[in-house]
């Protein structure tokens, strides 16, 4: 009863899913549910102060229409060369509507492709003559048929026109291609992080706008302190871009790639790991959500 008259809405939708789908529940009480299934305590929705309480609150109020075709990881790419520049983009080989219509014969020996509509859908081909094409159209139609909106109720996703791309497979002398994740507020970069090996050992490190190490940590991901990584000479050019491709926005994740002080262009992220990563301790929390104005 106690915990029933701190979060009803919790205790409501939990009885609801024994009976309906989860599908058909409305996004405020998916969202708050989500929250305290994960965090233990109730989301404030009035009153958001910590980061994750605060991307939850944009979830749900901030509905710019734009938002569909900045997560659209296909027609994004219009938009950023008209704002910074087409050199800036990765590629573009073909375009698919289904997986039927992928012809392998038409792609090079490396490529990469991925559905436009979601997060993680990718497949990479790094040597055609060993590449299992069956097992990427398999994998590649399940996250076709995926409504990836109702998985957290990211609202920026949900009436994007699904499609598959390929795109050019980005080398790197570096092993797999590291990932630099500049987080945002109102147009100003105040911290990244470096992703290395994200198909395996992944790794995950954050640093301020000096290239200086930060402690936050990410609760069941990888890390190892004493690893050297270095931050990318053209650090400055890379915030640079990231600041303004995001001058728009109360936050936004802004992910780049760059080899040989060649910097591409990765994705926009509104509500980074959903609002639901927990982080070891509350530091990141406090000052990453106070820089969020809502």
């Amino acid at each position: 009863m106690k915990q029933f008259v701190r979060d009803p809405e919790y205790k409501l939708v939990q009885v609801a899913l024994r009976f309906v789908d989860e599908e058909k529940l409305p996004d405020r009480m998916v969202v708050k549910y989500q929250f305290h299934n994960v965090f233990g305590y109730p989301l404030d929705l009035k009153h958001p102060k910590a980061f994750n309480e605060k991307l939850q609150w944009l979830k749900l109020y901030d509905r710019n229409p734009l938002y569909t075709t900045l997560v659209d990881k296909y027609r994004v790419k219009q938009w950023v060369a008209d704002k910074i520049g087409e050199q800036y983009l990765i590629p573009t080989l073909a375009v698919y509507n289904s997986v039927d219509e992928i012809d392998l014969d038409k792609l090079p020996d490396k490529f990469v492709l991925k559905c436009n509509h979601d997060s993680g859908s990718v497949v990479i081909c790094r040597d055609k003559s060993a590449f299992d094409f069956d097992a990427a159209k398999r994998s590649l139609q399940k996250c076709l048929n995926t409504n990836f909106y109702l998985k957290h109720r990211e609202w920026p996703y949900k009436n994007v026109k699904r499609c598959i791309i390929a795109e050019e497979y980005l080398e790197s002398t570096q092993g797999d291609l590291r990932d630099y994740k500049f987080f945002c507020f109102d147009g100003k970069v105040k911290f990244f992080q470096i992703n290395i090996g994200r198909f395996h050992n992944h790794l995950c490190i954050y640093f301020d706008c000096d290239g200086n190490r930060l402690p936050w940590k990410v609760e069941g991901w990888l890390y190892d302190d004493d690893q050297t990584v270095e931050v990318p000479n053209n650090l400055p050019k890379l915030i640079e871009i990231a600041e303004n491709l995001s001058c728009d926005f109360p936050f936004v994740r802004i992910d780049l790639y760059t080899e040989n002080d060649i910097i591409k262009f990765g994705e926009f992220t509104f509500s980074s790991g959903a609002g639901l990563m927990k982080y070891v301790n509350g530091e990141f929390e406090e000052f990453a959500g106070g820089q969020i104005r809502i």
